[in-house]
């Protein structure tokens, strides 16, 4: 694809590029089918929008509950004790896809813009990052942000998958302005300070990459026309 975008319009054009790698399809409460006799139990919309004003900023050690991250285990946990509903972590895998936090492939992260820069970053680029991950048996995690629509104020996400499928997440609080980038990508290497390779889109812009992080974290840029400088 061939783009060539004038100088007064970058600005438009990274900040579309940005609002599209944010993630607008996470939705909250969104209109499922009827369940059907028989049928496993499933959250009501009220019960929905509760859980995620209940994740508002915290982490699951607050709630007393395990890992440094929300994830569908222990978010299976927190909605048994919550809503005393026998949902399995399938049943809440379901409702991450929901949200936007299911497993993306690298090319659905970037913008229309941006798709051809990212397949050849995975070609030429990506397996020396891999290679690298091997090298310091590290894992790979590919991260971003998402917004959560339906829920009042609509709710911004950090997430991260790795490359076995795991998605970890942490949805922030209203009344912060910046996100907690650093403290999530700690939490994500683990207290026993695991090494990690991190992929990071275009939704979290230069300004949110936080500074002097410890060794054993590794950030790379995903290309983005919407990333900052």
């Amino acid at each position: 694809m061939g783009v060539l975008l004038a100088r007064d319009s970058r600005g438009s054009a990274a900040s579309w590029c940005r609002r599209h790698t944010l993630g607008g399809d996470g939705a909250v409460a969104a209109v499922r089918r009827a369940r059907q006799p028989g049928e496993r139990a499933a959250l009501r919309r009220d019960q929905e929008l509760e859980l995620v004003d209940l994740l508002r900023g915290r982490y699951p050690e607050q709630l007393g509950l395990s890992d440094g991250l929300w994830h569908r285990q222990n978010l299976t946990v927190l909605i048994q004790r919550r809503f005393d509903l026998p949902l399995d972590a399938t049943d809440v895998g379901e409702y991450l896809r929901a949200w936007g936090l299911g497993p993306r492939e690298p090319t659905d992260r970037a913008c229309g813009l941006c798709v051809e820069a990212v397949g050849r970053w995975l070609r030429e680029d990506f397996p020396a990052i891999d290679r690298s991950a091997r090298d310091h048996h590290a894992e790979v995690h590919w991260v971003g942000r998402t917004r959560l629509y339906g829920a009042a104020p609509s709710a911004d996400v950090l997430s991260a998958t790795s490359d076995r499928g795991r998605t970890q997440f942490l949805i922030t609080s209203p009344t912060v302005d910046t996100p907690p980038t650093r403290d999530f990508l700690l939490r994500l290497s683990g207290p026993d300070g695991r090494a990690v390779h991190v992929v990071v889109d275009g939704s979290w812009s230069r300004t949110d990459w936080p500074r002097r992080l410890p060794a054993h974290i590794t950030l790379y840029a995903l290309p983005s026309c919407g990333r900052g400088a």
